[in-house]
């Protein structure tokens, strides 16, 4: 298995492109973007369990309901939520879409992200499909993950090769994540592709087993979004033998998947809005799978640990505090807390209780931009990871004037 260059369009067949089509003043600032398969792909989504639930997905979930889909389309700078005719848009793109690509309009993914409660006009989406479809292109990835970002400030794309049965495989993603970024359910937007021939159901048992570990343990601020979606479209034309149960080939499937989804959840923690520093908890000897990525996201959702983290400050006890609070059964006097990174790893909690550190290799430790935050509960053989990002001043700027 290899990182390779292509992000979602390293896969044979798939065409991507990202364009500014007139949502967003910005006219420097892509809005619109489209991913397209040669061939009618099996498809498996994954959505949001915010109660309140953006026009798209509603549409997006009837569309794809027969597990196949040709198209992903997304726009940025506004989120068709709680708006009035949302569900009437979102179809209408669908349908617009469908008309230049020749496709079926269910065989459409509809996607928005951007700000609650603003109307969406439908004409610059229907005037730009046009110069989107004719712009598709087979290195276009980055245009298209440019098209679907919001307050994010780094491009997040990642695509792997793999053999299925002597054939090689490829998978890629790209996704937009900053703000509004909780557990549970994916809280960002997804959209993955790949060539390797596996069932609607198998790639729906494969997506929805990842995320309970991958994009399921990421947390920014603690809001689960309305929006958010992960969507995986597989069109086979890597033409191996089709995956249709679990086996050798599925376990190798899963293995690409979750590379790609690990490395995406790295790239949406450490693009928090406002941060400055990456952090991975990363907790081991639970009890059970559950108390380990209880405790894991408790301590990523943390505000005091995330401003501690922020100041490089080594206040291990706000790192027991979280797991105090989080509901897991665990036994306090036996945990062990080490902060770590590219500066070295330092033990500052031996069972429950504070030992004797240096507080300048500690702060030395914190500086880096990526920082692990390491506990051991000593009660198992169970592990788990869960990924954040400091608190800063700039999360509240950024926050305080997002509709401005």
């Amino acid at each position: 298995m290899e990182i390779i260059s292509g992000g979602v369009c390293a896969a044979k067949g798939f065409k991507a492109n990202g364009i500014h089509c007139g949502i967003r003043k910005n006219k420097t600032k892509r809005d619109l973007s489209l991913i397209y398969s040669e061939k009618t792909a099996n498809v498996a989504a994954v959505y949001t369990t915010n109660l309140v639930k953006g026009a798209p997905l509603l549409v997006t979930k009837d569309n794809i309901k027969n597990g196949k889909a040709q198209a992903i389309i997304c726009n940025s700078g506004n989120a068709n939520t709680c708006n009035a005719n949302g569900v009437e848009i979102a179809t209408a793109t669908c349908e617009c879409l469908s008309h230049e690509l020749n496709i079926d309009k269910t065989d459409v993914v509809v996607a928005s992200t951007g700000v609650i409660g603003l109307p969406l006009d439908i004409t610059p989406i229907k005037d730009g499909i046009p110069e989107l479809v004719s712009g598709l292109g087979y290195g276009k990835s980055v245009e298209a993950a440019e098209g679907i970002m919001t307050t994010d400030t780094k491009l997040k794309e990642v695509a792997v090769s793999f053999k299925i049965g002597g054939k090689e495989c490829k998978i890629g993603g790209i996704a937009k994540g900053s703000g509004m970024i909780h557990p549970n359910m994916a809280t960002m937007l997804v959209f993955i592709t790949t060539d390797c021939a596996i069932s609607s159901e198998m790639l729906k048992i494969a997506l929805s087993t990842d995320i309970q570990t991958t994009f399921n343990m990421v947390s920014v601020d603690g809001d689960t979004s309305t929006n958010d979606m992960v969507v995986v479209l597989a069109n086979g034309m890597a033409e191996n033998d089709e995956i249709t149960a679990e086996g050798k080939d599925f376990n190798t499937f899963m293995k690409a998947l979750n590379t790609v989804c690990v490395n995406l959840c790295r790239k949406i923690a450490a693009d928090g809005e406002g941060a400055t520093k990456l952090l991975e908890c990363k907790t081991s000897g639970a009890e059970t799978l559950e108390v380990a990525k209880t405790v894991a996201k408790s301590v990523i959702c943390s505000s005091l640990t995330k401003a501690a983290m922020f100041g490089a400050d080594a206040n291990w006890g706000r790192v027991l505090c979280a797991i105090g609070y989080s509901g897991a059964k665990v036994d306090i006097e036996k945990i062990d807390v080490w902060f770590k990174s590219q500066k070295g790893e330092i033990l500052v909690c031996k069972d429950g209780a504070g030992v004797d550190f240096s507080e300048e290799k500690a702060k030395e430790i914190l500086l880096e931009s990526e920082i692990e935050i390491l506990v051991n509960l000593n009660d198992g053989e169970y592990s788990s990871t869960a990924w954040g990002c400091d608190l800063t001043y700039d999360y509240v700027k950024i926050n305080g004037d997002y509709r401005t």
